[in-house]
């Protein structure tokens, strides 16, 4: 999920089908609304955020539908700039991060993140 949205980021695209690969129900709107957000604002974003989640429960256990992640999130090498000018866009402070993701079971087998939750710079 993190993957597609650096891709679609990189030019603020909202629309792009790549999202919906590995997202969906709040955290594709999630992203989607955020991506939106950049474009209306003229900001595009550079560079990939660092993840590497670890699974915190699995429900249920014998035949898991729902997987909840857990990260330590860095996304100081993934930063806005404006469109336009190329200038950084200081849109605070970046960092570690602490990340909750839920991953769900679709009907045709794949698995999807539906919600996930960042905290603030500085909480992992």
């Amino acid at each position: 999920m993190w993957h597609d949205m650096a891709a679609a980021a990189v030019t603020s695209d909202w629309q792009s089908p790549k999202l919906a690969q590995n997202a969906t129900a709040d955290a594709l709107s999630r992203i989607s609304r955020g991506l939106y957000a950049d474009h209306f604002n003229g900001l595009v974003t550079k560079g990939h955020p660092v993840n590497h989640p670890t699974v915190e429960s699995v429900e249920p256990a014998a035949a898991p539908t729902t997987v909840n992640l857990v990260d330590c999130g860095d996304d100081s090498q993934w930063l806005k700039y404006r469109a336009d000018t190329g200038q950084p866009a200081n849109d605070g402070p970046a960092g570690r991060r602490h990340i909750n993701a839920m991953v769900k079971k679709a009907v045709d087998g794949s698995w999807k993140v539906v919600d996930f939750a960042i905290q603030d710079v500085g909480t992992c």
